[in-house]
């Protein structure tokens, strides 16, 4: 049987472990309130938390896109999304802050491998013109994860289980509630195992793919990636390192990602602590979430129209980039304006840009490195996203809470020392600091790109492959 538009099925799979990714992770932040007080949790407590999930993630981001170099598409993403959704069932067991970390820590070691593999899946079966709304597409599943997670888990959290399902709430015992949310999305994950393994495939090797589509990704496959640069080998670690496109792409992911990592993990804390919204208005956050779908599609289709009517790939991509740096500036009017309706609308807005960003910059990932080594140079640009995370988790908590009267954790303690006198500067400042210094990560990182000259890279690889494919012309004697 042959499936017409095989490519777009594919990307479809994406999205749906796309959503589960973020289902899973989203379960913590948006049930934070209720966790908190069953494991006499703190706000450090739970900043704690999230990094410890953000280290392992920082960890599995830099070999999570080797081994999906090593192994394939199809079996590391099949490893990644089995490790993660166990991990996620057994949350469930977390009986205070240590075991709550651990499993955290087993969730981030497996949920980071989904983006490098999803990238090379998307470099296997889309051209170039397609590659950005591809990656829109499947990220937009992320952000439908984040937007349907509350309305998921907020239920299975509140529901009476004493009174009509006594059994349940007698094997899981205090917080069956939530405990079940952690066990019913993991398990929506072994099941998405299933489809997965019954289609991906390399174009070349599907039987399902029809010939006019896989004449079409050969043509674009023998364009991008002559016969001589294919045969070239993975790039070594110090090639990876050594590469200046590397560390622009991680320095300007490091600077700007935190933006969408508060709105994940710190946003509906934000809303019922300045806000005064209760966990089941909490709700509400689905706004933010679906913003960032549409911010997702809408930065994917602006690049890839560019592209279309002539313009190159990376100068595309900072075309865009640029005004969603612009918009960004509407970002300390969030938490100065008095009504609830206004200040969604703005975060809606600032939400929207940052992940038409973010499409873009992983596409710069994707235009600038060969395909033998996506996968890796992904990984490690990504591990500076989350090494960004962590930061600004360590400095939300310190603006928004007070000297801790617990004992300083290891991560506390490591990065106070790095940190120490911007912790102790924002100490108790308050969440509309943070919003104010968002207005301005999103331009730096701008800045750091062109400043660097990304659009050159892109510029010289394709040079270099004109060179493979063209024959050399012996001068005129």
């Amino acid at each position: 049987m042959k499936i017409k538009g095989m490519r777009w099925w594919i990307v479809g799979l994406l999205f749906l472990a796309a959503v589960l990714n973020y289902v899973d992770r989203q379960t913590l932040s948006a049930l934070a309130p209720t966790i908190q007080s069953d494991l006499d949790m703190n706000d450090r407590d739970y900043a704690n938390v999230v990094n410890i999930f953000l280290v392992a993630y920082t960890i599995a981001y830099l070999l999570s896109g080797r081994i999906a170099d090593k192994i394939g598409t199809r079996s590391s993403m099949f490893l990644f999304v089995a490790w993660w959704s166990v991990a996620n069932m057994l949350t469930a067991a977390a009986r205070g802050i240590t075991s709550l970390g651990v499993y955290r820590f087993l969730l981030g070691l497996g949920e980071a491998g989904i983006w490098p593999a999803a990238s090379k899946a998307v470099s296997e079966w889309f051209p170039a013109r397609e590659r950005a709304f591809a990656i829109g597409l499947y990220t937009m599943g992320a952000t439908i994860g984040a937007t349907v997670a509350p309305y998921i888990v907020i239920p299975l959290a509140t529901h009476a289980y004493a009174e009509t399902a006594p059994a349940v709430a007698a094997w899981l015992g205090q917080g069956a509630g939530w405990k079940l949310a952690f066990i019913v999305t993991g398990l929506a994950g072994l099941i998405w195992l299933v489809p997965w393994m019954l289609t991906y495939r390399k174009p070349g090797k599907s039987r399902l793919i029809t010939a006019s589509e896989r004449q079409l990704l050969h043509e674009s496959e023998a364009a991008e990636n002559p016969a001589d640069s294919a045969a070239e080998n993975a790039w070594s670690w110090k090639q990876v390192f050594t590469f200046r496109g590397t560390w622009l792409l991680l320095l300007a992911r490091l600077i700007t990602d935190p933006v969408w990592y508060f709105y994940q993990f710190w946003f509906p804390k934000y809303l019922s602590a300045d806000r005064n919204l209760s966990q089941e208005a909490l709700k509400i956050t689905w706004v933010i979430y679906a913003a960032a779908g549409v911010g997702s599609l809408l930065g994917g289709w602006l690049s890839g129209r560019m592209v279309r009517k002539g313009v190159a790939p990376s100068q595309s991509r900072l075309w865009v980039m640029l005004g969603c740096a612009c918009i960004m500036a509407l970002s300390p009017f969030i938490s100065q304006v008095t009504g609830l309706s206004l200040s969604m609308a703005l975060a809606v807005c600032t939400v929207l840009a940052a992940l038409a960003w973010l499409i873009n910059i992983s596409s710069l990932v994707v235009d600038i490195v060969p395909r033998h080594s996506l996968g890796t140079v992904f990984s490690v640009v990504a591990a500076g996203s989350t090494v960004g995370g962590i930061m600004m988790n360590m400095i939300v908590a310190a603006m928004v809470s007070g000297p801790s009267g617990k004992p300083s954790g290891f991560l506390d303690k490591g990065l106070q020392t790095l940190l120490h006198p911007l912790l102790d500067a924002v100490q108790e400042q308050g969440y509309g600091l943070w919003f104010l210094i968002m207005a301005f990560l999103h331009p730096l990182g701008w800045l750091l790109l062109k400043l660097g000259g990304i659009t050159k890279l892109s510029a010289i690889r394709s040079e270099n492959r004109k060179a493979v494919t063209q024959p050399e012309v012996a001068p005129a004697e």
